[in-house]
C-alpha cells in the first residue's frame, strides 16, 4: 500500500467512526408501559380516557397507552377529537367529525412513566387537515398542543413525533473527524506532488 492510500484509509476510518458516533436526527422515546395525564382546554374534565371507558368520570383523564394499539387513548369531553399515543411515540388527533376552526389546546403529562426525558415534540404531517399546530414541551415529561390554527376537514388528523434529541458528540469524536480532516489535506498534498510534514 503506498503513502497516498495509506492516508485515505486513515482519513476515512477516523471520520467513519466520529460520525458514527454522533446521531444526526432525534430518536424515538418507546411509549409503551407510559400512563398519561391529560387536560383539554385546560380542563382534566375535559378529557376522557380509555381505562375508564371514556366515561365522565373523576379521574378519566388519566389511562395507560392501549397495548393492542387498536383504539385511541383519549375522547375529548365534547367528542370533536380523539386521541392516540403509539408506543413509538407518535401522538396522533383526530377529528371527529367536521369540526370547527377554534381555540383547542390539549396537555400531556407522562410523570414518572417514561425511559427518558422528552426532549424532542415534532410535528410529522396532516392528512385531511391544513396548518400547523403549536407544539411545546412544558417540561421533561409533558408535552402541549395549540391547535387554534388547524382547520380539519371530516375525520382530518394531525401527528407529532415525541422523541430524545440526538446525543451530543463527546470530544474525542471530535478529535477523531480532525484527525481524518488532516489526512484527507495530507492525501491532497501527496497527489499534488509534495511530500507530508515531516
Amino acid at each position: 500500500m503506498n503513502t497516498q492510500d495509506l492516508f485515505k484509509a486513515l482519513a476515512l476510518a477516523a471520520m467513519g467512526t466520529a460520525l458514527g458516533a454522533s446521531p444526526a436526527h432525534a430518536s424515538v422515546l418507546p411509549l409503551q408501559a407510559a400512563i398519561v395525564t391529560a387536560t383539554y382546554n385546560g380542563e382534566a374534565a375535559g378529557m376522557l380516557g380509555l381505562d375508564h371507558d371514556f366515561a365522565s368520570e373523576p379521574g378519566s383523564n388519566t389511562t395507560a397507552l392501549d397495548p393492542t394499539g387498536a383504539g385511541v387513548e383519549f375522547l375529548t369531553a365534547d367528542f370533536l377529537f380523539g386521541i392516540d399515543i403509539s408506543a413509538g411515540g407518535a401522538l396522533t388527533v383526530i377529528a371527529n367529525g367536521a369540526v370547527p376552526t377554534g381555540a383547542y389546546s390539549m396537555r400531556f403529562d407522562f410523570g414518572t412513566s417514561l425511559a427518558a426525558p422528552i426532549d424532542a415534540f415534532t410535528f410529522a404531517g396532516a392528512d385531511g387537515a391544513s396548518g400547523v399546530p403549536g407544539l411545546s414541551i412544558v417540561d421533561a415529561h409533558t408535552i402541549a398542543l395549540d391547535l387554534g390554527g388547524v382547520e380539519w376537514n371530516e375525520f382530518g388528523a394531525i401527528t407529532a413525533q415525541i422523541g430524545v434529541a440526538a446525543a451530543v458528540p463527546e470530544p474525542a469524536s471530535y478529535a477523531l473527524l480532525l484527525a481524518g480532516l488532516g489526512c484527507m489535506a495530507a492525501v491532497q498534498r501527496v497527489r499534488r506532488g509534495g511530500q507530508p510534514g515531516r
